[in-house]
This record gives structure tokens, C-alpha cells and sequence, in this order.
């Protein structure tokens, strides 16, 4: 069972945590079932939700709900929600998780790589806000919403700008809309992780040396230290939204980051530029992105021993955590 961290009780409370069949977002919803909450998830695959579903279900308690929705679309956004609001008797705590990730040079992802990357992660985090903040007014518990940013929200990163633009914006959302709704009981956090170990390489897309930029992308998502381990993460994330804290940064080295960005950006935006001339350079030809699973099953991500070594505990990750189509049971003791 999950360590529970002393916090306001949310036990009976309704919860809703978009992207919730894989990764991060299960192991939040995770986190909130065993909280004692009443939790849906939506996401956009069927059979995913359907494993993720069993994944949660505890003995003696409620299963939990789910509900394919394409966070994209406004309006099924909308109908999502009041059918889950209708059918729990309302919404106290919402979770805004669902993106996806672009890994390459920006030439070789194209713009389409941008556009796709706010459509899933801005204009999903706007569709949730927008839809559960009527209903997160009137939760009798005083509502809860969390935005999942990024650290690379925070500062730019090199080969991963079509996420840092739309987790900024995500960012900037949450602590408006935090301003914005103390007035009617409403918290909302944002939540930027650093790097952490849910297998989502695999699900990542990839554009240019889509080899190389998996074995580098990949082999540092897994590397201990630098990433964290998911369900900590989801604890921690969890914790600090049943505390309403306005803002989260985990990892050291995300903090350590956020930090140097925020006294030194010049200086932070050179060590960024030598960053960027170790990563592939741009690959000829038109711009577009291979899925991640593709590139390694492909066998084309197999050449480094280093890299296999790294990203070991994240593949690891991949098949607990619901990346591989199988969600392992929640850790005891």
C-alpha cells in the first residue's frame, strides 16, 4: 500500500484525473483511491482505461469509474464531466494530466509537432479547468484543481520545445486561475515534475535521428538521481493537492533549475545552447515523428550498452505502470 503522508483528510471525496490510464496519471489516481476518494479517469484508449480500471479496484471499495474523452475536444470535455458530476454527486478534486511528448530538433519536428503538443497539453488543461471549475465551486469541501506542468515549462529545453511551450502556458493557466478563484474556495496547483521513471519513452514521440534521440531521451528519463521515482512522485503530487499548496517542483534537479533559471536565465539559456550541440542534429528529410514503442521494437534503439544500462529501471517502469497495455498492483508495505 502506498506510504500516506499526514494532510487534510479527502477520504469520500469525488476525483477526477484526465490521462489517468498509464504513467503518472494512474499512479495518481492511485494515490487518490487508496486516499479513500470516489476517482475517474479519462483517457482516449478504451482498452487502457479498461486495465487501468482494474489496476485500481481495491477490495471492499468502489471501482472506480472511467471515461474514454479526447481532452482536446471541448465539448466532449464538457459532456465528460457533467456526466461524472451528475453521477458522483459533483466534483471536489481535479487533476489535469493528459499530454503528450515531441522529442527531437525543431526543423525535424515541424510545426505540426507544436501545434499537436498544445492542442493535447494546453488546450486539455483548459478544457478540464474550464469545464469542473462550475462544479469544483460548488464542492462543499472547497475544490481542488491541479494542472501537471513541467520543468521544462520553467526553462526551455533544447530538442523538447513543443512540450516546454505548451507546459508553459499550462503553467501560467494554473497560477492565474489560482489567483483567480480563491475567491470562491477553489485552489489550484501547479505541479512541475522533473524528470521521472513511468516508461512514457515509450509513448513519447520522436523526430529526426529518432534512434538517437530515443537512446538519449530514454537513457535519462531512467537515470537514478537525476529522475525520480514515479509513485513517489504521485505521493507527493497528491499530498501537496490535498494541502492546496499553489506550486510543486520535484526532483533536485528541477529545483535546482527552476532556481538557476529564475537568478541567472542569460547564463542558464548559454548552458542550454552547449546542451544542444551534444544532441543529434537535425535528420534530412520532411519533418514528422516516430512513437517511441515503434523505435524500440524496431530494434534501432538497441546500439548503446550505456544507454540500456540507464534506462533499465524506466523500462522497468513501462511494464508496471500501464505503458506496455498491463498495470502492475500497487506496491505493499
Amino acid at each position: 500500500m502506498p506510504r500516506l503522508t499526514s494532510a487534510p483528510p479527502i477520504a469520500g471525496l469525488s476525483a477526477l484525473v484526465t490521462g489517468g490510464s498509464r504513467g503518472l496519471g494512474l499512479l495518481m489516481a492511485r494515490q487518490l483511491v487508496a486516499r479513500g476518494c470516489r476517482v475517474t479517469v479519462l483517457a482516449r484508449d478504451a482498452e487502457e482505461l479498461a486495465e487501468a480500471a482494474r489496476s485500481l479496484r481495491r477490495p471492499g471499495g468502489p471501482p472506480a469509474g472511467t471515461v474514454v474523452c479526447d481532452v482536446r475536444d471541448r465539448a466532449a470535455v464538457e459532456a465528460a464531466v457533467a456526466d461524472v458530476a451528475a453521477r458522483e454527486g459533483g466534483l471536489d478534486i481535479v487533476i489535469g494530466n493528459a499530454g503528450v511528448i515531441q522529442v527531437g530538433p525543431s526543423a525535424s519536428l515541424g510545426p505540426e509537432a507544436f501545434h499537436d503538443a498544445m492542442r493535447s497539453i494546453f488546450d486539455g488543461a483548459l478544457n478540464t479547468a474550464l469545464a469542473t471549475l462550475p462544479h469544483l465551486r460548488r464542492s462543499p469541501s472547497g475544490g481542488r484543481l491541479a494542472l501537471i506542468g513541467s520543468v521544462g515549462g520553467l526553462l526551455a529545453v533544447p530538442h523538447l520545445l513543443p512540450y516546454s511551450c505548451a507546459k508553459s502556458a499550462v503553467g501560467a493557466l494554473a497560477e492565474g486561475l489560482h489567483a483567480e478563484e480563491g475567491a470562491y474556495g477553489v485552489t489550484v496547483t501547479a505541479v512541475h515534475p522533473g524528470l521521472m521513471r513511468t516508461g512514457s519513452h515509450l509513448h513519447a514521440q520522436f523526430g529526426g535521428d529518432a534512434p538517437r534521440e530515443f537512446a538519449w531521451f530514454s537513457a535519462l528519463a531512467g537515470t537514478p538521481v537525476l529522475s525520480m521515482n514515479a509513485e513517489r512522485a504521485a505521493e507527493r503530487i497528491v499530498t501537496g493537492v490535498q494541502r492546496r499548496r499553489p506550486r510543486i517542483v520535484l526532483t533536485p534537479a528541477a529545483r535546482l533549475a527552476d532556481k538557476a533559471h529564475g537568478l541567472a536565465p542569460a547564463t542558464t539559456t548559454r548552458l542550454s545552447s552547449v546542451l544542444a550541440r551534444v544532441l543529434p542534429r537535425d535528420a534530412v528529410g520532411e519533418p514528422g515523428v516516430t512513437e517511441g514503442v515503434a523505435v524500440q521494437e524496431g530494434g534501432r534503439a538497441a546500439g548503446s550498452r550505456v544507454r540500456k544500462v540507464l534506462s533499465a529501471l524506466n523500462d522497468r517502469a513501462a511494464g508496471r505502470f500501464n505503458q506496455r497495455g498491463r498495470a502492475a498492483p500497487p506496491a505493499r508495505g
